[in-house]
């Protein structure tokens, strides 16, 4: 670290978000890894490299039974992911770590093993083109890899000699002949990805014999080599026998369009068979049963301008012959949007998560109807978190999860089925401390309709010293602020004395389908005035400054933030980050194209288009966008910036001068990943929220040359 960092954080602040050094350098918990005999639980934590300038990942182990400190397990600058453990308790991984047998190899994403026992972790196979992803069946030994190969190749050697040409003749340019071409921030092709099978390979001749601290010769056999694109961004499945994996499938359609269909891939001879195909619908997997006979399969509704999707859970009799009669309901009355998690070991019932009432918890799903009957949804943790990566342990007793809330980010706990309640267990960070409170607060909506949303106050809001406000406007927009986000924390705000709101509008996840349907297609109407009703009532409270509040918003909330700035002067300051402006450019310009020409018509486009009322805005609004925003491009940024100085109430002057700002990244995408790029992003924001709403003058970051 240097010199000047490690003063920096020498230097203890009240908490962590008093200062934007310690916030980057708290450790960030992600994916969780159960043993098959569930002795061993793994997951991946994030750290601030020495530098200060990236985030490296190591795998840590969790001690299920809560009597053991975590420990580290893997360390390497490149890091390490995608931890999964095989059906003998190997634990697979990716990493670009360098391979001691090949140190003059360029690094690439390898698969790597780490033995169950003691012993170094080993390179299990290295490709030109990497590896992604792995599979592992829970009771055989199967083990599957996603990886990418150029369109072209006709095997690894050819795929590699590919690969070697473009990079050394510095070729970057693709061809394509479908749609999409580019994806959040990736440039997509011209490799490919496709589903190996990793099986015993032969020692090259000559080679030494395996020793026991070698890993054994790996080969690959492509499982679909005919797949094309079609597996770009699928989900997969493998059953507990490994003898099937169950995939989602892009399907191409005319007009450019697409949907997801259902296919099971035998392992054993790569034969693919369409399982589920129907018009506007589209079908993903989820976990397989202990007997292998039933698949959880998720279903997405195509929308269109009037109707919103809506998501629903099935099982399917994988015995059964390929078709929709085998296809059944499972809970198809409970009005949430549920992510099948896992089975019980007895097959009896599902464990999912759903979004509900400003939580994500985890619910059983029995599988056994009585004729006639509903599927009966047994809510199983009681309290105001977000459940992710819910695994179950061996004997059904307990299932394990990582957690989080307003109040700290995810963490490891263990979840007793049985009804004792969720323990959390000891992880490899400790929570952050902050100071202030949370609270949950609710309005009513014109139509009747609850707003719910919530509050984050800082220490000392009082009648006395009412705290400024910050009206904070959710993304998606199907989604719901219910879970600890790192890119829109709240508490660094609240630690520079302003209150925080955080509703959830119409158009929000987890109050029900019509909550949602309230503004599909409406974004300017119910959301917006939703927002408005819940900023309403909280100003009245004695313990806000209704006279110093500002609105906030990315990627949906951005536009949110632009729609706001056209229909109320109500607000000292605004700040858009990554948002929708023109919603007639957007629509053909954005990176899935083909979903937003069904979610609005032309007309709805224009009627609920923030660049159409650019001159009624007079409150002063910080621009935020990054160029390599593939899903919000840059355009919009661009556009709106230029109609702010050119035609809103406050445009520049004669010599040029605005009080609009526009913070621009050159290499960032739709979210702000790079830690010194966070923390420019912040520093500015609280420049430009004192400036307006405090009338103080804080310094932006040195970084930016100013």
């Amino acid at each position: 670290m240097a010199a000047k960092d490690s003063a920096i954080l020498s230097e203890q602040p009240e908490t962590p978000f008093h200062d934007l050094d310690h916030y980057l350098a708290v450790p960030r918990v992600s994916g969780l890894a159960l043993s098959p005999d569930g002795t061993r639980l793994v997951t991946s934590v994030a750290t601030l490299s020495a530098k200060g300038t990236e985030y490296c990942t190591a795998l840590w182990e969790v001690d299920p039974g809560g009597a053991r400190q975590a420990r580290r397990i893997t360390r390497s600058a490149k890091g390490e992911a995608g931890a999964v453990f095989a059906a003998n308790g190997d634990l697979y991984f990716t990493s670009a770590r360098p391979d001691p047998d090949s140190p003059d190899a360029d690094p690439v994403n390898a698969l790597w093993m780490l033995p169950p026992g003691a012993g170094e972790a080993r390179v299990v196979l290295s490709r030109a083109g990497g590896v992604n992803g792995v599979l592992a069946a829970k009771d055989a030994d199967a083990l599957v890899v996603n990886a990418a190969v150029l369109a072209g190749s006709t095997d690894e050697d050819n795929d590699e000699e590919r690969r070697k040409a473009r990079k050394e003749n510095k070729v970057a340019a693709i061809l394509h002949s479908g749609y999409p071409v580019r994806y959040w921030d990736a440039d997509l092709g011209p490799a490919q990805p496709r589903l190996f099978a990793v099986e015993p390979g032969e020692q090259p001749e000559g080679a030494k014999p395996t020793t026991v601290d070698a890993a054994p010769p790996r080969r690959l056999r492509n499982l679909t080599p005919d797949a094309g694109d079609r597996l770009r961004d699928a989900t997969s499945v493998i059953s507990p026998d490994g003898r099937t994996i169950y995939s989602s499938l892009t399907k191409p359609l005319a007009n450019a369009d697409s949907r997801s269909v259902l296919v099971a891939i035998d392992v054993a001879t790569g034969t693919r068979t369409v399982l589920l195909d129907t018009e506007g619908m589209s079908y993903f997997p989820g976990p397989v049963s202990p007997d292998n006979r039933s698949l959880v399969v998720a279903s997405e509704s195509d929308t269109t301008p009037l109707v919103a999707p809506q998501i629903k859970l099935h099982l399917l009799d994988v015995t059964a012959p390929a078709g929709e009669g085998a296809l059944t309901p499972l809970a198809h009355d409970w009005d949430r949007w549920a992510h099948p998690a896992a089975w019980l070991p007895d097959g009896s019932a599902v464990l999912v998560t759903a979004d509900e009432d400003g939580a994500s918890p985890v619910f059983r799903i029995a599988v056994a109807v009585e004729p006639g009957g509903t599927a009966q949804v047994t809510r199983l943790t009681d309290d105001a978190a977000a459940y992710s990566d819910v695994v179950v342990a061996p004997d059904g007793r307990s299932a394990y999860a990582l957690r989080s809330s307003y109040e700290f980010p995810a963490e490891p706990v263990r979840i007793d089925l049985g009804g004792g309640g969720t323990v959390r267990l000891p992880a490899p960070a400790e929570r952050p401390q902050y100071k202030g409170t949370l609270e949950r607060v609710e309005t009513t909506a014109a139509d009747g309709t609850r707003v719910p949303a919530y509050l984050a106050l800082p220490d000392g809001a009082s009648a006395a010293s009412p705290a400024p406000l910050l009206l904070w406007i959710h993304g998606g927009p199907l989604g719901s602020w219910n879970a600890w986000t790192w890119r829109w924390n709240p508490w660094l705000l609240v630690a520079r004395g302003y209150a925080v709101l955080l509703p959830d509008p119409a158009l929000s996840t987890g109050y029900g389908q019509d909550h949602i349907q309230r503004g599909w297609g409406e974004w300017g109407k119910a959301p917006f005035t939703d927002l408005m009703a819940i900023t309403d009532a909280v100003v009245q409270r004695p313990d806000i400054d209704e006279t110093r509040t500002a609105a906030m918003g990315g990627s949906f909330g951005g536009y949110m933030a632009n729609w706001v700035a056209g229909h109320t002067d109500r607000f000292k300051a605004i700040v858009t980050h990554a948002s929708l402006w023109a919603l007639d450019q957007f629509g053909p310009t954005t990176d899935a194209a083909q979903y937003w020409l069904k979610e609005m018509t032309a007309e709805m486009a224009l009627e609920n288009s923030p660049h159409l009322h650019v001159e009624n805005i007079r409150t002063p609004m910080l621009v935020i966008h990054g160029d390599k925003d593939y899903r919000v491009p840059i355009g919009e940024g661009l556009r709106l910036w230029y109609e702010l100085l050119a035609k809103s109430q406050l445009a520049a002057d004669a010599n040029g001068e605005t009080d609009h700002r526009f913070l621009y990244f050159p290499d960032e995408n739709h979210w702000i990943l790079q830690p010194q790029h966070a923390k420019v992003w912040y520093g500015v924001v609280e420049h430009f929220l004192a400036r307006n709403l405090l009338d103080k003058d804080i310094p932006v970051p040195d970084e930016l040359g100013l």
